[in-house]
């Protein structure tokens, strides 16, 4: 099984601490499209993806009723610059995850319609952003640097101002089919974990933002058919850009 290595994936490994499940997985941690490689190589079976992979991984299935979603601000997926959105002329853009990127372009065409330059970009880019040059940061850096810059664009919530509706980065995928059993162990393992939600927060609160407020009101862990509906209108808008 692989997960992503971001805080707000925190709660949802909480619970394989205790080692219930030690015997039937081993856990790895990379960013989310190095991840959705693993499971497309069949490197792994099972891993926390984003959405925007599902389509390319074979047999994909959804094992899970746990994600990472927000309905409204996700204060983690963010798109800066030192400029107003509407005069940015190019936009770098997070190496670590194809949902985002997607989600960039969608709101760009159908919320902000502005056109500029996007270039796919590499480690270390978030210290381009000048001038009239934004960046899609993501993850842990994106609460890192919600005060290095004049403008903070929350992706989430231009896709809530857009469709008002909540948006899903990312869900549990299996690349074959997995035992009824170890699929009912594994989401009661997520599950459990959530009831020391508490020491996950005391345990990685950090000086940037607040982990309390991430983890009960940006970050969304259930997966609603709602959300399941979204995410099919999410893959037809991506589609449409291609």
């Amino acid at each position: 099984m692989a997960v992503v290595s971001y805080l707000n994936t925190r709660p949802l490994v909480k619970g394989f601490e205790t080692g219930v499940m030690d015997q039937m997985m081993e856990l790895s941690e990379a960013y989310p499209s190095s991840l959705a490689s693993m499971l497309i190589r069949d490197e792994v079976d099972l891993a926390l993806i984003p959405v925007a992979i599902i389509p390319e991984v074979p047999n994909a299935e959804i094992v899970s009723d746990f994600c990472i979603a927000t309905d409204g601000e996700v204060a983690s997926v963010c798109l800066f610059s030192d400029c107003p959105i509407n005069e940015i002329e190019e936009i770098l853009l997070d190496y670590q995850s194809r949902s985002s990127v997607a989600l960039t372009r969608i709101l760009l065409k159908e919320h902000w319609k502005i056109s500029p330059l996007l270039t796919h970009a590499k480690p270390g880019f978030e210290e381009n952003v000048t001038g009239k040059k934004g960046a899609l940061i993501i993850g842990d850096r994106a609460l890192e640097k919600r005060s290095s810059y004049r403008y903070v664009y929350d992706l989430g919530t231009a896709w809530k101002e857009m469709t008002g509706l909540p948006f899903v980065f990312a869900v549990w995928v299996a690349n074959k089919k997995l035992p009824t059993d170890f699929i009912s162990l594994f989401n009661q393992t997520i599950q459990s974990g959530f009831s020391e939600l508490e020491s996950v927060i005391q345990k990685f609160e950090n000086p940037h933002y607040s982990i309390r407020t991430y983890y009960t009101q940006n970050i969304q862990y259930r997966l609603t058919d709602d959300m399941r509906n979204v995410m099919d209108l999410f893959l037809g808008k991506m589609n449409e850009i291609k």
